[in-house]
């Protein structure tokens, strides 16, 4: 068995790549002909909204995202937040503009998908302060199923596989893609049309999706039923955004399996990071708010519509569960900086919250195994306007597939799952 890890990503690898996966890239340059100053309601600025990691590193890339971001679309001012467990928080990064004389906010979700975090924690979040401020915050769609996104995952890939010393035919290699996981379904079928446009686009002879937490199959217990199918290189592709806990993860679950299958050669590919296709997609969001173009997908929205198997989620009150660990910014000193998930890598997580019991679910890779902290508020996009509602608690509805066996149990077992290869 062979690993072959290709490392963090850093920034464009792909301008050596055979195949052409720049997509208009040269059209990155600053943007203020596109993105004035002044607005129809004020001054302008952006606010890009992140989660937030106990991950130093992880931090670290999405304040350097950030500052990419800034210089591209000098002279707007950006600033960026978190909703837990670093700073600024979205708060601060919303003062900071303020301070700055912006009157009118452009927001902007860093989430690949929009699960809960993106419809409903940072709307929360960014209404409570316009509440209380009067500023105008306009808020935008997640980076999503975007044929940047898809570019920008194909470079990755495709440099892993330029990396390993000896070819395998794409026809005899299966690509698995690693998402992150949800309780929201729709979230958890994007992941999957990415998987069918990387198999498709690339031409592997198979692919399949799996899941990092919440959901199933999670990694170890796929990619021991995988290598049944007898293919003779596997690239594991992870859809992050950035490092942290999970990412190790997936590495330290990968090489069990690869361990298992010596005949089975195990490519790991990059993270999404920082590639330029990414911060295209960021800027085209941005755009998108300020032109009123942001399309919402509410057809699939667990929230307003009846989902099969998600009908009592229809509904539900829309807060923010994060104001317990908002602004936590005692970093993780395990890993001298980027995490190694070696205190993790059975899935039973620290506690990290002192009088806050997290025995069952990760903040600081953003792993609640066995439900998600967001599956449980309403959202409407008329308008982008989000009603908000004072939480009572901090309650989860039960993600209705936790006792999957080769979901989150497969990690409380410490093993791959039933039907181990």
């Amino acid at each position: 068995m062979t690993i072959a890890a290709s490392g963090a990503p850093s920034g464009d690898s792909s301008a050596a790549l055979a195949r052409d996966f720049s997509g208009g890239a040269a059209s990155l340059g600053p943007l203020s002909q596109l993105l004035p100053r002044q607005g129809p309601h004020g001054p302008l600025g952006v606010l890009i909204c992140g989660h937030g990691s106990r991950n130093r590193l992880a931090v670290a890339e999405f304040a350097a995202l950030a500052d990419q971001l800034r210089q591209r679309l000098d002279p707007v001012p950006l600033e960026y937040g978190y909703l837990e467990f670093a700073r600024p928080i979205l708060r601060d990064g919303l003062d900071a503009l303020r301070q700055r004389g912006v009157e009118h906010v452009l927001a902007v979700p860093a989430m690949l998908f929009a699960a809960g975090h993106a419809k409903n924690d940072i709307p929360s979040v960014l209404n409570t302060y316009a509440a209380e401020t009067g500023l105008r915050i306009d808020y935008g769609r997640e980076l999503g199923v975007d044929l940047a996104m898809i570019r920008a995952a194909g470079a990755r890939i495709q440099a892993a596989l330029d990396a390993t010393p000896a070819p395998v035919a794409l026809h005899d290699t299966l690509l698995v893609v690693v998402g992150r996981g949800s309780s929201d379904p729709d979230a958890n079928a994007n992941v999957a049309k990415v998987t069918r446009l990387l198999v498709e686009g690339l031409g592997f002879g198979w692919g399949e999706t799996v899941y990092s937490g919440v959901t199933f199959p999670l990694v170890e217990p796929g990619l021991r039923h995988l290598v049944r199918l007898g293919f003779r290189r596997i690239v594991v592709f992870p859809y992050f955004l950035f490092s942290g806990v999970l990412v190790s993860r997936i590495v330290q679950h990968s090489q069990r399996v690869a361990a298992d299958h010596p005949e089975v050669e195990f490519v790991q590919a990059s993270y999404l990071g920082d590639h330029p296709q990414v911060l295209q997609t960021f800027v085209q969001r941005v755009e998108e708010v300020l032109l009123g173009e942001t399309a919402m997908n509410c057809g699939l929205c667990k929230y307003r519509d009846q989902v099969l198997g998600f009908e009592q989620e229809v509904g539900r009150a829309q807060h923010s569960h994060h104001h317990h660990v908002e602004g936590l910014v005692e970093s993780c000193t395990l890993c001298e900086r980027e995490c190694t998930g070696a205190c993790q890598s059975d899935g039973v997580p620290l506690t990290l919250v002192p009088g806050h019991d997290h025995s069952g679910h990760d903040h600081s890779g953003h792993d609640h195994s066995g439900h998600e902290h967001a599956n449980h508020e309403h959202h409407g996009h008329g308008q982008h306007t989000h009603e908000y509602h004072e939480p009572q608690g901090h309650h989860h509805p039960p993600y209705p597939h936790a006792d999957h066996p080769l979901g989150p149990l497969s990690l409380r077992r410490g093993e791959g799952g039933s039907g181990a290869g």
